[in-house]
Parts: C-alpha cells; sequence; structure tokens
C-alpha cells in the first residue's frame, strides 16, 4: 500500500493558499508589546515544509506580520526518519535561500533571536530542543505533534510554567475558514461533529498523534472540551476513532491509510449543518503565532492540547484492547 506523501500535501495546499489573508483568526493582533528590536524570529528543524512555508509567509508578509522575521535556522530535526532525513536538504536550501542564517547549535540560535518556532518534524526531541528555549524564558510555537507521548507533552507543560515561559502547540486546521464560521456560532450549539483525516502511522509517535491530531484537533475545536470515553475500530486501511462527550454529544474520526484522503467533516448543529475544511492555508495560523509572540497568551490552552494527547492515548489503548470503551478519566 503507498503511504500518504504527507510532505506534499502539505507543501501544496500551504503555497495554494498562502496569499489568503492573514485576518481569517477570529483575533486581530495588539502590535504594541515589543521593539523593532525584539523580533527576531528563530526556527528549530528544517526537516518539515512548515519550515519553508511558515518562512516565507512571515518574511514576505505586510503590516500584518507586525515586523517580525525569520532570521536565523538550526537544520537538525529528525534523525531516523526516513522521509524527515530525505526533506532535511532541499528544505536547508529553501530557507537558506531567504536569506536566513544557518547556526550549528540550539544554544547559537538562542542568543541570535528572540521567539522560536519549534518545527521538528519528529515529536521525540521536542523535549530536549524545547528545553533550552524555555530556560531561556522565550517564547515558543512547538508546531504538532507538540510531543510524540503523553508524558512527554506533560513534561514539555511543567518546564514552561518552571521557566515561566510561554508555549503553545496547534494544527493549522484548528483556524480554518469554515472551522472557525462554526466556533463563531454558524449554526448554534454544536451536538456533534465527523472529520476524516490521512491516518499515516509512525511506530515512534502514538498512533493519531503523528498526522490524524489534524482531524482530531479539528474534532475538538468545534466540540470543544469534555470528552469522556473513547473507542476505536482499527483495519490496515483506516481507523474509526468514537468519542463520546459528557453530555452525550459524540464527535468521530475516520484516519484514512489506503485510497483517497483530505482533511475536513462536517459539524451538526442546534440551526443547522455546516461543513469542516478542507484545509487551503496556513495564513490564519500564522496570524495566531504572531499575535502570541506579541502578547505572550497562548491561543490554545494547556488543558485543550493535554485533552487532545489524552484522547489519543486513550485511542491506544482501545486498539489493544480489541476495540474496548476506554474512559478519559482512566488514562
Amino acid at each position: 500500500m503507498k503511504s500518504f506523501n504527507r510532505r506534499s500535501f502539505i507543501k501544496t495546499t500551504a503555497l495554494a493558499g498562502a496569499g489568503i489573508g492573514f485576518f481569517n483568526s477570529a483575533k486581530a493582533f495588539d502590535v504594541s508589546t515589543f521593539s523593532a528590536s525584539d523580533k527576531r524570529i528563530g526556527i528549530i528543524g528544517l526537516d518539515t515544509s512548515h519550515s519553508e512555508v511558515f518562512t516565507k509567509l512571515i518574511n514576505n508578509g505586510g503590516p500584518e506580520m507586525a515586523g517580525y522575521k525569520v532570521v536565523a535556522a538550526y537544520a537538525q530535526g529528525s534523525k531516523d526518519i526516513p522521509q524527515a532525513l530525505k526533506a532535511k536538504p532541499g528544505i536547508t536550501a529553501a530557507v537558506k535561500g531567504m536569506g536566513v542564517e544557518l547556526v550549528d547549535s540550539i544554544e547559537e540560535l538562542i542568543r541570535k533571536v528572540d521567539v522560536v518556532l519549534l518545527e521538528t518534524v519528529d515529536g521525540r526531541p521536542h523535549y530536549e530542543q524545547a528545553l533550552p528555549v524555555m530556560q531561556a524564558g522565550k517564547r515558543m510555537f512547538i508546531d504538532k505533534p507538540i510531543a510524540a507521548t503523553l508524558e512527554d507533552a506533560k513534561k514539555i507543560y511543567a518546564a514552561s510554567k518552571k521557566y515561566n515561559a510561554p508555549i503553545f502547540s496547534s494544527s493549522a486546521l484548528r483556524y480554518d475558514t469554515n472551522v472557525m464560521k462554526v466556533t463563531g456560532g454558524s449554526i448554534g450549539k454544536v451536538l456533534g461533529a465527523d472529520v476524516y483525516t490521512p491516518g499515516e502511522i509512525e511506530p515512534n509517535h502514538m498512533d493519531m498523534a503523528w498526522y490524524a491530531i489534524h482531524g482530531i484537533e479539528m474534532l475538538f475545536t468545534v466540540m470543544g472540551p469534555g470528552c469522556k470515553t473513547v473507542t476505536r475500530i482499527h483495519k490496515d486501511g483506516a481507523d474509526f476513532i468514537t468519542g463520546v462527550w459528557n453530555d452525550g454529544r459524540i464527535g468521530s474520526v475516520r484516519a484514512i491509510r489506503k485510497g483517497a484522503a483530505n482533511i475536513a467533516g462536517t459539524a451538526f448543529g442546534e440551526k443547522g449543518i455546516a461543513p469542516l475544511g478542507p484545509f487551503n492555508s496556513y495564513a490564519p495560523l500564522i496570524g495566531e503565532i504572531i499575535s502570541f509572540f506579541e502578547t505572550g497568551k497562548p491561543p490554545v490552552s494547556e488543558a485543550e492540547t493535554m485533552e487532545i494527547f489524552t484522547f489519543i492515548r486513550a485511542a491506544d489503548m482501545s486498539r489493544k484492547r480489541n476495540g474496548a470503551s476506554i474512559a478519559m478519566a482512566s488514562v
């Protein structure tokens, strides 16, 4: 079976949507906090097309970028994921070609920048790479997945608190135009939602953390917190995961590994039914990142990210128990 081409999908859709306005996000920016000299962005990890696309969008952006520029990058990302190793040389060359300085260590990067994008595609080294940034007290966006395991996600947030260094992590699907319409009340209270997403599995990560997290985050954005139980049907070509919320609402995720795939879905509300997705632009997420760098206020809470990761862990437990229902509180 041919696996879903993750890099090709991301880069094609991202560049196609690069011209979409940055104010698709629900929030405007407060650009009064930092001085012009405090707006140097550093990137850790040049093994994902996000590093290239984000640099292009930020450095070619207008006033909505509030003066921020990507100025330096540390290329080391995953050390053993084949697709990451294959992508790294081309992405490194592209970022360097946009005038970004390449440095030899995270410590050197920290000395040259004010805020950080942790873009390493592999979630396993995120804690190790994030720790010196947090120890330096710098604000940081950690691309999804925030970590490969629930335990490492907890460690990252604990360090963020210890060093008073704000962080947040998010999929761009959280800020999809149709998702924002639903969260803005277009169909009233959301009574349920079904999403579908590529579901490629990487053996060093929790199954749904590697790629299906895009669809799962979209689901939680419209449903809100409060998932109570999780069940999962696992087959070679797909997974079907069902969550039941505390108030009885039901949300589902189809993670696709065979056949056509995209990231989209449907939300069911009191006043109507609305589409979710498909993905078309990173611009709204970039807007949220810039706003976060300015204010230090994470737009996605630790509690919500941890509930998403608990859902993912519960889904893995359900798979191991042949589809048994797993209580979130037991994870």
